[in-house]
């Protein structure tokens, strides 16, 4: 399988370009692109939470725990909370993450386990849509593609890998990264079961108006004022 360094790289080089891309083509705003590729780079090592106490997990934990509570900051907005309460939910979710997340992790998930398959990409893409809450739906939907781009990209490197080119054959680990159920049945059970409660969650959802599309000039000059419509 490919190694830590070898995902890392990979999805942090995917990010420079998503993000690259959607500024030079689509003119999303600068810091949106900056997150969407930090965001990106990241998600490359999250197929590994199931590889046990080591690097992928140790910052991918530390990494959620300091990132995501600012992520929920337009979500927080929505809602009317004071600040006072924002700080105060935002270290809940801290330390929830940070020292319940972990250790939930190391005891229930086993090494190439549902962790790497087609269900737990779509779990990943739907946390994120919950959690990247923003007031122009096409900026969440822009993260959420991040997220996906990083979590793929660890995935087929590792069937890329499970692949011996100089032997034209194909190791016993082919086949363990993309799929769609695993052999353990709770497993699959529960992977199933989050998507289904994920998705109904999200339709529930309160989904802010989509603004303009970015890139789409039409659509900027729509929103400007009289005087301050572009030329």
């Amino acid at each position: 399988m490919a190694g830590f360094k070898t995902h890392i790289t990979t999805s942090s080089v995917l990010g420079v370009a998503y993000g690259a891309t959607a500024a030079v083509s689509f003119d999303v705003p600068l810091p949106s692109c900056l997150l969407a590729s930090g965001l990106c780079g990241v998600s490359g090592m999250l197929p590994d939470l199931d590889s046990g106490p080591g690097v992928p997990l140790r910052e991918s934990v530390a990494f959620a725990a300091a990132v995501v509570p600012m992520l929920m900051l337009h979500r927080f907005r929505r809602l009317g909370m004071e600040p006072e309460t924002m700080v105060l939910c935002g270290a809940l979710i801290y330390l929830l993450i940070r020292f319940g997340v972990g250790r939930l992790l190391r005891s229930v998930t086993v090494h190439r386990g549902m962790f790497h398959s087609i269900p737990a990409l779509a779990i990943v893409g739907q946390l994120a849509y919950l959690i990247c809450s923003h007031e122009n739906e096409w900026i969440r939907l822009f993260y959420v593609g991040a997220v996906i781009l990083g979590f793929a990209s660890h995935l087929i490197l590792d069937e890329i890998w499970s692949i011996d080119f100089s032997r034209f054959r194909l190791k016993s680990s082919f086949g363990t990264a993309i799929k769609f159920w695993g052999d353990c049945w709770w497993a699959n059970l529960a992977a199933y079961a989050n998507v289904i409660i994920l998705t109904m969650i999200i339709v529930q959802d309160p989904a802010p108006d989509h603004g303009p599309i970015p890139g789409r000039k039409s659509d900027m000059i729509a929103t400007q004022p009289p005087d301050r419509e572009l030329k």
